[in-house]
């Protein structure tokens, strides 16, 4: 590992650990019982949306029943998505006409988002309209994070609540997390984002010239039936455009897997920049941390938040060490193939960039 290895790992723990504390209270105060400055700022906003979807905010539930109010949210959610991915054929907002998600494939991805699972089983750019990825992807990716923080609260709930049954209110909870927590957020690193140069528009996929005309080999059948090959020449390419940073940030901050683009943050529309791809990362890590602090601070003992995050943090510092060691000593296959790996003015050395 080099220097500005280290400085980087440094740089980026500094800069969660500065933002866990500030963070992990402003949560604290967005669940916290009691009406506070925090909540009154989007109480209006609250109230609306209850009234609207017949919630009654003053209902405390007990354990099975917010359950069940997250499970039968969670499933429908599931089958929006599935159903948005079979039908976006015939929707608005493709401009590249993508066709229906085959119905395996369209259940697997509906699953992993409904669930905050770190899968993707196919190509955005190639598969999904826009659409798709705003209204089913882009959603879910909000309401599955929101649903994680909500179950947390509750679970807080349960160690500080003494004389009560109930954990509280799913549907408060799962706003609150939204309208507070995610939505500030992701504008922030959304805006973020698109100063560094990642894509967010609706423009339909641009093809471009080539700097340099290769040609590709295609088998065909004649008449007869009988294969041949022909040399095809490659003139142009196609550059996916689409709403791409504001997916992202709720990606990153709700830990989601599944990027607008197929292969995530490491698509140069997607992190561009040095300072794109800190911020990125910085924003994995982010709520969880500071979550821990609002754990501490619920219960009414802010070491105990900090001894939480201890705990995570001697577990994620030594692996990361070992994983950046890894990746900096490339591969030694291609030691035998003359590819310099070493770190230099020029190159960051290994696999790194």
């Amino acid at each position: 590992m080099t220097t500005n290895d280290y400085l980087q790992i440094a740089l980026f723990l500094g800069a969660l650990l500065l933002l866990v504390k500030p963070l992990g209270s402003y949560m604290a105060c967005v669940f916290s019982d009691a009406p506070n400055r925090v909540t009154r700022l989007g109480a209006g906003v609250e109230r609306v949306l209850y009234r609207v979807c017949g919630i009654r905010p003053e209902e405390d539930m007990g354990w099975k029943q917010y359950t069940w109010a997250m499970l039968v949210f969670n499933l429908l959610g599931l089958l929006a998505v599935y159903a948005l991915q079979r039908l976006q054929l015939w929707l608005p907002l493709n401009p590249a006409h993508m066709a229906a998600v085959s119905p395996d494939s369209a259940m697997n991805t509906a699953i992993s988002f409904a669930t905050n699972t770190n899968w993707q089983g196919y190509g955005g750019e190639s598969t999904m309209s826009y659409l798709t990825q705003m209204l089913g992807l882009a959603v879910q990716n909000f309401l599955s994070a929101a649903t994680g923080i909500a179950v947390l609260i509750a679970v807080i709930r349960g160690f500080v609540r003494r004389s009560s049954a109930g954990l509280g209110n799913f549907w408060v909870d799962l706003t609150r997390s939204t309208l507070y927590v995610l939505v500030p957020l992701s504008l922030l690193l959304t805006l973020v984002l698109v100063s560094q140069g990642v894509v967010q528009n609706f423009k339909p996929y641009v093809q471009v010239p080539v700097l340099q005309t290769t040609h590709v080999t295609e088998t065909t059948n004649d008449a007869a039936g009988h294969a041949t090959k022909h040399e095809v020449p490659v003139t142009t390419q196609t550059l996916p455009m689409g709403p791409a940073a504001s997916q992202i940030a709720i990606k990153q901050l709700g830990t989601n897997g599944g990027g607008f683009f197929s292969v995530n943050s490491a698509h140069p529309f997607e992190n561009p920049t040095p300072l794109s791809n800190f911020f990125e990362v910085l924003a994995i890590l982010l709520i969880p941390a500071a979550l821990c602090y609002t754990f501490g601070k619920m219960v009414g003992d802010r070491r105990q938040g900090w001894a939480l995050l201890a705990a995570m943090l001697v577990i994620f510092v030594p692996l990361l060490l070992v994983c950046t060691g890894a990746e900096q000593a490339g591969n030694p296959l291609l030691h035998g193939l003359g590819v310099d790996q070493h770190a230099s003015a020029l190159q960051a050395g290994g696999n790194m960039e």
